[in-house]
C-alpha cells in the first residue's frame, strides 16, 4: 500500500537500518520541506504489514504548486524492487493530478560501494522500463571555505545587468545556445527553439535569488561581449547559476574565468558553499571547474518524462 506520509512520520519517513543513509534522508527532507520545495502532502510511503518499506517525494521550486520533479526514492533495491515500481506509479498519478505535464529525476553517486552501485543500477533500469530518458550525464562541483579562491582573470572587463539592461544578455545567450554543448539546453532548443529557449533560461535565471548587480556580461579587450555570469542561490545553496562563453571566444580560457567571477561575487556575498554543474562531455566546462579549484564531488545523471 502507498500512502501519504503523517505528520509525525515526517522527517523519518523511511528507515533503512543504514544510520548515515537514514540520517541523510532525514535531513534532506527537512531542507526541501523548510524552502517550501516539499510539501508534507507530497510525500509518500509505502507499508506493509505495518512496516515501512519504502519512500518517495514530489518536487517543485519555492513559490510554485505544480511538481517537476520526485527525490528521495528509498526502498530496498535487493529485496523488494517492485516497491519501487509502486512508488514511481503513485507519484506520476500524484503528479498528473496537480498539473504536471513531466517529471524528472536526479541520480547521483559519490562512490563506487557495491551497494551504492545496487541502489543506483536498480534506480536506472526502473526509469529506463518507465519511459524515462537520460537528459544528462553530469557532474556536479563544490568550492567550500577554506579552499582557494581562484585568482581574477584580467582579460575580461564586467558590466552588471543593473548597467546594461536585460538586451544584451539575451543576445549573447541567443548566441551561445544556437551552438551549446549543454545536453540540457540542446533538449531546450530542440523542443521550443532557439528563442523559446533562451526565453525560458532567462526567466529561470531571473527567478533565482540573486542580487541584479551579480548578473554580469565580461567583454574581451576587442570590445565584444564574450562571456556570461550569473551566480546566484537555490533554495539550499549558493550556485554558480551559468557560464557561457560566446562561440567566437571559446577557447580562450573564458569558463575559467567565469567561475572565478562567480566565485568571487558568491564570496563577497557571505556564501561559504558554492555549487555548479555540467555535463560530462563539455571538456571545457570541466577545465574551467578545475581551474577554479572546484571539486567534483559527485555524478549526476539526470532523467525526464513527458506526463501529456
Amino acid at each position: 500500500m502507498i500512502r501519504t506520509a503523517r505528520a509525525e512520520e515526517i522527517p523519518n519517513i523511511y528507515t533503512t537500518g543504514d544510520a548515515k543513509r537514514d540520517t541523510n534522508t532525514a535531513a534532506s527532507l527537512t531542507r526541501l520541506l523548510d524552502v517550501s520545495c516539499v510539501k508534507p502532502e507530497w510525500c509518500f510511503l509505502a507499508e506493509s504489514d505495518g512496516r515501512t518499506t519504502g519512500c518517495i517525494a514530489l518536487w517543485t521550486r519555492p513559490g510554485h504548486d505544480t511538481p517537476t520533479d520526485f527525490v528521495l526514492l528509498e526502498t530496498d533495491w535487493e529485496r523488494t524492487p517492485d516497491i519501487g515500481q509502486a512508488l514511481l506509479d503513485h507519484a506520476t498519478t500524484e503528479a498528473r493530478k496537480l498539473g504536471a505535464a513531466a517529471l524528472g529525476y536526479c541520480l547521483d553517486t559519490a562512490g563506487g560501494a557495491p551497494e551504492q552501485e545496487t541502489r543506483k543500477q536498480a534506480r536506472h533500469e526502473l526509469l529506463a522500463r518507465n519511459g524515462f530518458a537520460v537528459t544528462r550525464d553530469g557532474r556536479r562541483w563544490e568550492w567550500r571555505a577554506g579552499d582557494k579562491i581562484p585568482a581574477a582573470d584580467d582579460q575580461l572587463t564586467w558590466r552588471t545587468l543593473t548597467e546594461l539592461g536585460a538586451e544584451p544578455f539575451l543576445a549573447v545567450l541567443t548566441e551561445i545556445l544556437a551552438d551549446t554543448e549543454d545536453s540540457l539546453f540542446q533538449a531546450d532548443v530542440k523542443e521550443m527553439g532557439l528563442s523559446g529557449a533562451v526565453k525560458e533560461m532567462w526567466q529561470d535565471s531571473l527567478d533565482m535569488e540573486h542580487e541584479e548587480a551579480w548578473y554580469e556580461l565580461g567583454f574581451d579587450a576587442d570590445g565584444t561581449a564574450a562571456a556570461v555570469s550569473l551566480p546566484s542561490r537555490n533554495p539550499t545553496v549558493a550556485v554558480i547559476g551559468f557560464v557561457g562563453v560566446a562561440p567566437s571566444h571559446r577557447g580562450k580560457g573564458y569558463a575559467a574565468s567565469v567561475v572565478a567571477r562567480s566565485t568571487k561575487i558568491l564570496t563577497e556575498a557571505g556564501a561559504e558553499q558554492i555549487r555548479g554543474d555540467c555535463d560530462t562531455a563539455n571538456l571545457g566546462m570541466v577545465r574551467g571547474f578545475e581551474r577554479g579549484g572546484y571539486s567534483n564531488f559527485v555524478n549526476r545523471t539526470e532523467y525526464s518524462k513527458k506526463l501529456i
